[in-house]
């Protein structure tokens, strides 16, 4: 089992971690601003699964050896990237189809099924294969081959840090929702909400694709 110091300073580590923006964490706000509350909600559920499978796999050694593999490595982000690019053009595409002008309402962004949300959300983070290299190099810090099974550890680890970062995540959410009400009430945020997501969705598509392996 993990050591109470080791925990202790892992959940330090965890809460700083989580309260760092990254590409969740933008796409949770840009998403609850757009959509509202339930979305942001449904939207977390989703990158909170990713980050369980991406523990799993760390926790397993499968994602030492995707990361051994830079053809598997570029494959997986480039993935990710076109997916990205994906949802951005879907953010934007009604606008283009029904373009505003004079006297014409803009058009609302529509809001997708719950199962759309959920899905979304759980492949920008499976996608994303840094999420793998973070925990390949921070469970090796904390985890103490003297006391026990490294797979135990690295899983209890893991578990932490997943309900930590959701808990964080969650509250940015839910203060993300409150700002959704006061916008809903301007008349020009229904026609800018399809665009602040396109340009998030294009933003981590293009960290994710040019970025490097660090």
């Amino acid at each position: 089992m993990v050591s109470c110091d080791n925990l202790l300073l892992f959940v330090a580590a965890s809460v700083l971690l989580a309260l760092t923006p990254g590409p969740n964490m933008l796409y949770l706000i840009s998403r609850t601003l757009a959509q509202g509350r339930v979305a942001g909600i449904l939207s977390l559920l989703g990158t909170t699964s990713g980050l369980v499978v991406h523990v799993v796999a760390a926790a397993l050694g499968l994602s030492a050896i995707l990361i051994s593999l830079p053809l598997a490595y570029d494959a997986l982000r480039w993935a990710g990237a076109v997916y990205l690019l994906w949802l951005a053009w879907d953010a934007v595409r009604a606008s283009a189809d029904r373009p505003g002008g004079p006297g014409l309402e803009a058009p609302k962004l529509a809001q997708p099924a719950p199962s759309t949300l959920f899905r979304t959300g759980m492949l920008t983070s499976i996608l994303n294969p840094k999420v793998a290299l973070f925990y390949l190099a921070l469970f090796p810090q904390f985890v103490d081959v003297g006391r026990g099974g490294v797979l135990a550890q690295s899983l209890t680890l893991g578990a932490v840090q997943v309900l930590i970062g959701a808990a964080c995540d969650g509250l940015f959410v839910l203060a993300a929702a409150r700002m959704a009400g006061w916008l809903r009430r301007r008349p020009v945020w229904a026609a800018a909400q399809r665009w602040l997501l396109a340009s998030v969705f294009a933003g981590i598509a293009a960290k994710l694709a040019f970025g490097d392996r660090r």
